[in-house]
């Protein structure tokens, strides 16, 4: 006779995971309150929008939606915007993690010192390379060029550190048996390496996608033809255009990032995996 398989109850959650889920809610809420008002101030009226604060339109209208979109050339502003940041992403990768397999499995003279420079690099903000930079590409004849945006932004040294130490934790042993196999460098970088690095090198790729969308200074130096403006930097002219109108900015400020609130929602755990396995968080 067989005895009965005695099903244990399913275990209620704890008093610590309860409170744990109510900070996270509260975290939640805190986090997408400015969302909300955003977008509550955009459907409002220009003179309801200086009234007394209140979350729920009294006259809700899309009119501000509808001037923005009506006083710039949004579509092609996107366009320039989703070309420059997806070849500036394609370049980091590539450059970002040649450089880190380089520095992490290679030897060869000058290695010490041409990696401290490259860490250097992270001492520096980018708004102090902007004269430099800008003359370089003004002598290069590149301004007012989808070049003149994308190839400054191609060589972070944070993306080079954060791969470097990544290709460093990855054990040498696959590398040795495929030597073994005769397998050359290229094809272990191409055939090994990489396929392991997924995990960092999305959460590099999404993290440049990011700050080259968001990237305001560099693409209003370098580029003073309307029809090759970035998103931000084409809202940034609509907006100043209707002064301080608080309907209109919010308009302009919810079109602009409407596409990062898409990535992050659709690439959110390759974003946790990412910063997990890169030791984001503890930096």
């Amino acid at each position: 006779m067989t005895t009965p398989v005695v099903r244990k109850p399913r275990s209620t959650w704890t008093p610590a995971q309860i409170a744990l889920t109510l900070v996270a809610a509260a975290l939640s809420l805190v986090w997408l309150a400015p969302l909300a008002w955003a977008l509550s101030t955009s459907l409002k009226t220009p003179t309801e929008s200086v009234l007394s604060p209140h979350w729920i339109p009294d006259d809700l209208t899309a009119e501000s939606w509808r001037a923005v979109l009506d006083a710039g050339n949004i579509p092609n502003w996107f366009v320039n915007s989703l070309v420059v940041s997806v070849c500036v992403t394609f370049l980091v990768l590539l450059v970002a993690s040649l450089a880190g397999y380089g520095f992490a499995r290679t030897e060869f003279r000058g290695k010490p010192v041409l990696l401290a420079l490259t860490m250097a690099g992270l001492m520096f903000s980018p708004a102090v390379l902007g004269v430099p930079l800008f003359t370089t590409v003004q002598s290069l004849g590149m301004v007012d060029t989808y070049w003149g945006m994308i190839l400054p932004q191609c060589a972070p040294a944070a993306m080079v550190y954060i791969l470097y130490k990544f290709f460093q934790s990855l054990p040498k042993e696959l590398e040795e048996a495929a030597f073994i196999d005769g397998a050359g460098r290229w094809r272990i970088f191409f055939t090994i390496v990489l396929p392991l690095s997924k995990p960092s090198l999305s959460a590099v790729g999404i993290f440049t996608f990011i700050a080259s969308w968001n990237n305001f200074l560099w693409p209003y130096m370098v580029t003073n033809n309307p029809d090759l403006m970035t998103l931000p930097n084409g809202i940034a002219t609509v907006q100043n255009s209707f002064g301080i109108v608080w309907p209109q900015l919010m308009a302009g400020g919810l079109i602009a990032g409407l596409p990062l609130i898409v990535v992050f929602v659709f690439f959110q755990s390759q974003i946790v995996r990412g910063v997990a396995h890169t030791g984001l968080a503890g930096q």
